[in-house]
């Protein structure tokens, strides 16, 4: 069977068209197919009685399911000048409802694994969580109870308006961020596009509950919403349970859509300071939205404007701009897309700026190569097939199609990419690419930015933290008081070759893919040769030009064919349809054991990276991640090794190939795969092509040694063109991963810093409004550890915001949690457990981790019975022994004056 072939008998049953019944009647539709289900072949769909839509979509990849409650209004449904309005309902959906009060709905969100959040966009507004399957009652009745039963008290918003203006002053504070919303004015103006979905802090200190409440009677009905259930459950029962909770729930009245009529674009220009490491401008461009018969072919266009075949990547290898790429963004009725480069810090934007408007032009008057408009065909039908391998990644595909695209089903998009021709995308090519009507933006890295708006009034008053445990609903406490181990993880086939390289296979059938991840362990700072920093980047990239026997673009063109993917480097990486592996597998491994190196791309890339380290040094959040490090180590320490303009410049080709010939070996290699394929069929391909690898000469060190304990110490980065500051409190753990107390500080942290109901979220955020997220960490490696606990707050918030923190540290060690705190930590670890291995990405992750750490592979059914029979008095001991308050150094970024 041909590979378009098999893709369509995989995506392509669910296109049942439905007979046109009475709106109030139930309609229920059934995917069939003659061969084994995929997860888009077994999908139910029902639309009840109210109006609800329903789509239950089997995935057996975990036994995990992840629900999306999706309400089709965003911020374009927003009264006038209230722009914020959808996202401060957002938030005010977790503040408690009829049935479930705020700290009730955290406590119940812990104990089922924390995962869990909503996203405002211009078209919708969307609530997921994602938990073991057998709680899946427990989310459907959490959500049919808010959808009309949220309470939404003034109070509540008094106080839930600090948080949000505090989301607002982080992403003001991102220069990308601002340059977007003044693009969407240009773009969109005058209609409700030309806001985005974030608010602005006027519209919030003038929102009240009755604006609130006003929205979310005429927006969020059942009628109004499509209810999305992804994972491993059984259709049939699952729509049982869903008529069940939301069936008696009534339709209301939906306000009429807004109209879109759009205006002209005049082109224009928009300077924004930033403060990048590096300059970046942008060609924006009005485009087709999601609904557009034309969204399949601007898809398509975006595809190949983006290629590395097309003439804007072929800048950087021409050495004309440090990267490129062309970004495509569908809301619902509009789309905008952006070609994108960027340029060193200091040079005059002018020569690039030129030249990405001569490859549009060139573009718009010749059209797109037809060979890039067939690859980009194949591999947008090929990555629905990839989403099954992620009960997120899926989720998401079946969200946006249902919601933006309006069709039934992803597969629908199938014959809409396959009807695509190189006529209809060079035709789009010449109508959107019009300079006449392209808004251009220029972000200039600047060291004296300003601030772009003031600061939000903030919360007006604090919560009262409960003085008892949190009881329970009845239906609620029934579910999850029973605490019990995860089912142990199914472990992979393992072998090892001759030549040391060792090969994790896990089978999985959720889709026709398989997917490869390499990693070569190592450590630059140890490996690199004294004044050659910088030469493993350069190795790095050069990858990127392809092998000995192929040639950048014959390589890029040979995966094209196959709709594949690849990657080489120290973490190398495959995608592909199962019955392409083999060639795909060929390619990746040519690439990896004979790289080129070609001497031009070598000379290009060291001019480039010359170029563009000086700005990237002087960068803020360089000088943030660079402080951080200062804190922790002495300043001997290899992790402080600098990589400068003057190390880059001494660099020659034969030092990338020495680099290459010490470090890529197979006895420092691990590959994992993952997908439909068999172990044998795995070993025989990986023998096959990695099998004649070689290492030469002893091992390199990989390892850093451990460290002395930090003290305190505090430290600014100046960045003036924050709204607010980022803030790290930090300290050595004097310990490896191998620490006899990790389990005890891992729950210690799950109380403390992880999750809505953490201490750190509920003290900083819950109840005082200062903060818009804040959290704790472990991080390890084989003889290091280290604490860290993050926030985000307006400069005048800091210091309290600070003090609090270190209270709640503190008290970690002063005294032992109580009993039903500590239940609430251990079954969010417990229970979100099977959600590591909810993809293939955070299976593959997961595996090499253990293996980087030298941990066995059965190191999570240890870890799950060590956090099973914690007891409070081990998580205070813990803490006690490893965790200094005293000792935590800060390290601030932000507008905070020197």
């Amino acid at each position: 069977m041909s590979i378009m072939s098999r893709l369509k008998a995989a995506l392509l049953g669910t296109s049942i068209l439905l007979a046109a019944l009475s709106p109030q009647a139930e309609i229920v539709s059934h995917a069939t197919a003659a061969t084994t289900k995929t997860a888009m072949e077994s999908a139910v769909r029902a639309t009840l009685p109210n109006g609800l839509r329903v789509v239950i979509v089997p995935d057996r990849l975990a036994p995990v399911v992840q629900t999306q409650v999706i309400y089709l209004a965003g911020s374009t449904s927003t009264p006038e000048n209230f722009p914020g309005t959808a996202h401060a309902l957002e938030h005010m959906m977790f503040n408690g409802s009829k049935g479930l009060s705020r700290d009730q709905l955290s406590t119940v969100s812990a104990r089922i694994g924390d995962n869990n959040n909503a996203f405002t966009t211009e078209d919708t507004t969307q609530y997921y969580f994602q938990t073991p399957a057998q709680n899946l009652g427990l989310l459907l009745h959490i959500e049919a109870d808010r959808m009309r039963g949220a309470l939404l008290t003034e109070t509540d918003w008094d106080h839930e308006r600090g948080a949000i203006e505090q989301e607002v002053s982080r992403d003001l504070s991102m220069p990308f961020e601002r340059y977007m919303i003044r693009q969407n004015k240009a773009l969109f103006g005058g209609t409700p596009y030309e806001h985005n979905a974030l608010g602005t802090l006027p519209s919030f200190d003038k929102t009240d509950a009755t604006v609130l409440h006003r929205f979310y009677d005429s927006w969020y009905q059942p009628n109004n919403a499509i209810l999305l259930i992804v994972g491993d459950v059984d259709p049939q029962q699952t729509l049982a349970q869903v008529r069940s909770e939301f069936g008696s729930i009534s339709a209301g009245k939906v306000p009429s859509r807004p109209v879109i009529n759009l205006k002209p674009v005049t082109a224009q220009t928009i300077n924004e300071d930033s403060d990048l490491g590096e300059g970046v401008l942008t060609l924006g461009y009005r485009m087709p939205g999601a609904r557009d018969s034309d969204y399949a072919t601007a898809q398509i266009l975006a595809d190949a404007l983006g290629s590395q075949r097309g003439a804007l990547f072929e800048l950087v290898p021409q050495g004309k701009a440090l990267a490129t790429e062309f970004q495509y963004s569908a809301h619902a009725h509009v789309g905008s897309g952006n070609a994108v480069a960027a340029y060193p810090k200091g040079q005059d934007p002018k020569a690039v700026l030129t030249a990405v408007q001569n490859v549009m032009a060139q573009i718009r008057a010749h059209g797109v190569p037809a060979e890039l408009v067939e690859a980009a065909k194949r591999k947008e039908i090929a990555e629905l097939e990839f989403d099954a391998n992620s009960i997120t990644d899926l989720a998401e595909s079946w969200a946006g199609a249902l919601a933006l695209n309006g069709v039934s089903s992803p597969a629908d998009l199938v014959q809409a990419f396959r009807d695509v021709t190189p006529a209809k995308v060079n035709a789009l090519a010449a109508k959107v690419l019009d300079p006449a009507h392209t808004v251009t933006g220029i972000l200039t890295p600047t060291d004296t930015g300003k601030p772009t708006s003031g600061e939000g009034k903030g919360p007006e008053h604090l919560l009262t933290p409960p003085t008892t445990a949190i009881a329970l609903p009845g239906w609620a406490q029934k579910e999850i008081t029973t605490l019990n181990l995860p089912p142990a993880a199914p472990q992979p086939a393992a072998f090892t070759l001759p030549n040391g390289l060792r090969v994790l296979v896990q089978p999985e059938h959720v889709s026709h893919t398989v997917r490869l991840y390499g990693s070569i362990r190592h450590q630059n700072d140890l490996e690199e040769p004294k004044g050659k920093e910088g030469v493993a980047g350069l190795t790095n990239e050069l990858f990127l030009f392809g092998s000995t026997t192929r040639d950048r673009l014959a390589l890029a063109a040979a995966l094209d064919d196959l709709a594949a993917d690849a990657n080489g480097g120290t973490s190398f990486s495959l995608s592909a349809l199962s019955p392409n592996f083999d060639k795909a597998l060929a390619l990746l491994a040519d690439n990896e054991l004979h790289p080129a190196f070609p001497a031009q791309a070598f000379s290009v890339l060291q001019h480039q990276s010359v170029a563009a380290r000086g700005g990237i040094l002087q960068s803020p959040a360089y000088r943030f991640q660079r402080a951080g490090l200062k804190a922790l180590n002495p300043l001997t320490d290899p992790t402080l090794r600098e990589t400068t303009p003057q190390s880059l410049a001494h660099l020659t080709l034969q030092d990338v190939r020495d680099f290459y010939a010490k470090a890529y070996r197979p006895d420092l290699t691990t590959i994992v795969i993952i997908g439909d394929i068999t172990p044998e069929h795995a070993r025989q391909a990986i023998e096959t092509q990695f099998g004649p690898w070689k290492a030469q000469g002893p091992a390199p060190v990989v390892d850093l040694p451990p460290r002395p304990l930090s003290k305190e110490s505090h430290s600014i980065v100046s960045d003036p063109g924050r709204l607010q500051d980022s803030v790290y409190l930090l300290e050595t753990v004097g310990s490896g991963v191998r620490n006899a107390d990790r389990y005890a500080l891992e729950v210690g942290n799950q109380l403390l810093g992880t999750g809505f109901s953490s201490r750190l979220l509920q003290d900083l955020r819950v109840r005082t409004g200062m903060v818009y997220s804040a959290g704790s960490a472990l991080e390890w490696s084989r003889n290091r550890g280290a604490f860290l606990v993050v926030f985000g707050a307006d400069p005048n918030k800091v210091n309290a915001a600070r003090k609090a923190a270190e209270r709640d540290v503190q008290d970690m060690r002063d005294k032992p949690a109580a009993s039903e705190e500590l239940a609430i930590a251990k079954a969010s670890l417990l229970r979100a457990m099977p959600m590591s291995r909810a993809s293939f990405d955070a299976l593959a992750g997961q595996y090499l981790e253990l293996i980087n750490l030298g941990l066995p592979l059965n190191e999570p059914d240890e870890r799950a019975k060590a956090i099973y029979g914690m007891t409070p008095e081990a998580v205070q001991a813990a803490y006690q022994k490893w965790i200094r308050p005293g000792d935590l150094a800060q390290v601030v970024r932000g507008p905070a004056p020197i």
